[in-house]
């Protein structure tokens, strides 16, 4: 029987280097991975180029590899509520590479799939098409976007069997979706880890081939970036 389970968070990141590129599931803080990035934190680990949707807040998630300076490059779709990635990337600290959300989505999905390139109407006219092929489809212009190209995929999932097998939760699906398989070795903590054929095939997001490693996190935090309440009375 085939199985992905490590038994740590330790022998999960075996084989990550400073200089490589590791897209990291998550929208936020929602479905971030968060038990390996603390790991990776812990680390000498940096010069890492990291793609992820933004870098959530200073002090959790991402934040924390930007306070250490772990972080050369963020590819993102926006800043977010992260103060010390805007200093750093105001500074000239921080290389960084917004791009839009669908892009960003697509460039992961496509790199899942194996595909090289796409062609897309979104950033047609703007920075984002600088130095990029362009093409016209149906009288409407079109820039060429590359997949990407990851030494390590880190996705975060609600459930997940010994086979890497992986069921999502809600809105935490987010970029874990089609981020897993995006990168050469994909790794995927999850809440609740069983043995193979536990889980109901019909309500499976992301099939076993698509992950290399799997882990249980110990904790998971689960914070919320802005909390909005109305007054009582």
């Amino acid at each position: 029987m085939i199985t992905k389970k490590v038994n740590n968070v330790q022998e999960a990141i075996k084989g990550i280097e400073s200089s490589m590129t590791i897209m990291f599931g998550g929208f936020g803080l929602c479905g971030i991975p968060e038990n390996t990035i603390a790991a990776l934190v812990d680390t000498t680990i940096s010069d890492l180029t990291c793609i992820s949707n933004n870098a959530g807040v200073d002090d959790f998630g991402l934040g924390l590899l930007l306070q250490k300076k772990q972080i050369k490059k963020m590819i993102s779709s926006y800043v977010g509520e992260n103060a010390e990635f805007e200093r750093q990337m105001l500074s000239g600290e921080l290389d960084v590479e917004l791009i839009p959300q669908g892009t960003l989505a697509e460039r992961s999905r496509a790199a899942q799939a194996g595909i090289p390139a796409f062609f897309t109407p979104a950033g047609y006219g703007t920075e984002v098409a600088e130095g990029k092929e362009v093409r016209e489809f149906n009288g409407k212009m079109h820039i060429m976007e590359e997949a990407f190209k990851a030494d390590f995929s880190i996705v975060k999932a609600w459930k997940g069997d010994e086979a890497g097998n992986l069921i999502f939760k809600g809105t935490a699906r987010n970029f874990n979706a089609c981020m897993a398989g995006a990168g050469k070795i994909t790794i995927a903590e999850v809440e609740e880890l069983v043995p193979v054929g536990t889980l109901d095939p019909n309500q499976i997001h992301i099939p076993g081939i698509m992950v290399q490693r799997i882990f249980q996190g110990e904790k998971f935090e689960k914070r919320i970036e802005q909390r909005t309440v109305r007054q009582r009375g």
